[in-house]
């Protein structure tokens, strides 16, 4: 697998690598936005969505949108529909939100998979999308609100990530973010708890191929 891991809510500054990296393949973009489940201004979610995915389509990809919550208890489904793309994008919100649909979905595992066997497609996204990543998701609960539970009080809280990387990324860092003070806190926990990490300033992007 390849990673294209952004800090802000834009593509980032590598736009011409992200093209790069999906030279070959079929442009086809499974856009994940389940980090914004817990949102009720859905006015204002949806104007997110599509701007985000405006982003994608003026780079040539094509971009379906792809709701974990349809394949909740249907992990069979969402790995053969995942076939069909080159690409998954899997934008910010909430970290723990977005934890819990693709455990009830069996996304982690199917992600895991894919990059233990080295699957030739690209992971890519930013903040909650590549929070996600990392060992843990502890430090990140003093930015996003572990206690969002839009799928039903029943399921506990995930701490763990999905552990693809062995370090956290802690975006929007020192950014014109309003998540960046709170981002100042989850590095100075990380720190102070021994958690590897690396910040990242809206704008910058962590490739990995």
């Amino acid at each position: 697998m390849k990673y294209y891991l952004s800090s802000s809510y834009k593509i980032g500054t590598e736009e011409v690598k992200l093209k790069e990296m999906t030279a070959n393949g079929n442009k086809h973009v499974a856009f994940i936005y389940n980090a914004l489940d817990y949102v009720t201004d859905l006015e204002r979610r949806n104007k997110s969505v599509a701007m985000n995915i405006s982003d994608l389509e003026k780079l040539g990809f094509n971009v379906d949108v792809l709701d974990l919550k349809l394949y909740f208890n249907n992990s069979k489904a969402l790995k053969d529909k995942l076939e069909h793309y080159d690409v998954i994008w899997v934008r910010g919100g909430n970290t723990f939100v977005l934890a819990q649909a693709m455990k009830l979905s069996g996304f982690d595992e199917i992600i895991k998979e894919y990059h233990r066997d080295s699957k030739s497609i690209v992971y890519g996204g930013y903040s909650a999308g590549v929070c996600i990543l990392g060992p843990t998701l502890r430090g990140i609960h003093l930015v996003d609100d572990p206690d969002q539970k839009p799928y039903g009080e029943q399921y506990q809280t995930i701490w763990e990530g999905l552990n693809i990387l062995n370090y956290a990324i802690a975006p929007h860092y020192k950014s014109d973010h309003k998540e960046s003070e709170d981002m100042d806190k989850a590095v100075e926990y990380m720190i102070n708890n021994k958690i590897p990490f690396k910040a990242l300033r809206d704008g910058e992007v962590i490739i990995i191929e």
